[in-house]
This record gives structure tokens, sequence and C-alpha cells, in this order.
């Protein structure tokens, strides 16, 4: 018998909300083999929540992010990004 497949995937209609307590929180669903198994949270400290941006920003470091989204209405961390890969802006 094989491991169940567990996936991870999050809320699309809920936004990333700051708690009463400061933490930021991601909403999550968790599935089973394709089966919805349960709602869950990803609690971060914003000190946590501030790694995973960078991170993100990191891994994101490609120029495909100025064909999703035009280059003005990027975060300034990705602008840095895409510009590094000869991508340019006014």
């Amino acid at each position: 018998m094989s491991a169940p497949r567990m996936q991870v995937s999050r809320v699309p209609s809920k936004p990333v909300r700051r708690e009463e307590d400061g933490m930021l929180a991601i909403d999550l669903w968790l599935r089973r083999d394709g089966a919805f198994e349960s709602d869950l949270a990803l609690r971060l400290t914003p000190a946590e929540a501030e790694v995973l941006h960078a991170q993100l920003c990191y891994a994101l470091e490609d120029a495909t992010a100025s064909v999703i989204t035009p280059v003005s209405k990027l975060p300034d961390c990705r602008k840095s990004a895409v510009g590094s890969q000869g991508v340019h802006w006014p």
C-alpha cells in the first residue's frame, strides 16, 4: 500500500491577514489523494514573513515576472530582480 498523496494549496479567496496577536496567517487547503481533507492556517511571525518574502523574491528572480505583471506594478524587491536579468523599465 502506498502512502497517501498530500497536497497543500492556498485558499484563493482569502488574503494573507494579520491576526490580533501580530502573527500573519495564510489560509491553506489540505487534500489527501485529491480529496479535500481540512482547512489550516500557516502562521508566521513578522520576522518569518520577511524571510519568506525575501526568499520568494529571490526564487522568482527571472524575466517572466514582467510578462505576468507590468514592471511598473511590481514590488520594489522584484524590480531589481527583473532588472538584473536585462529587462529595463522607464
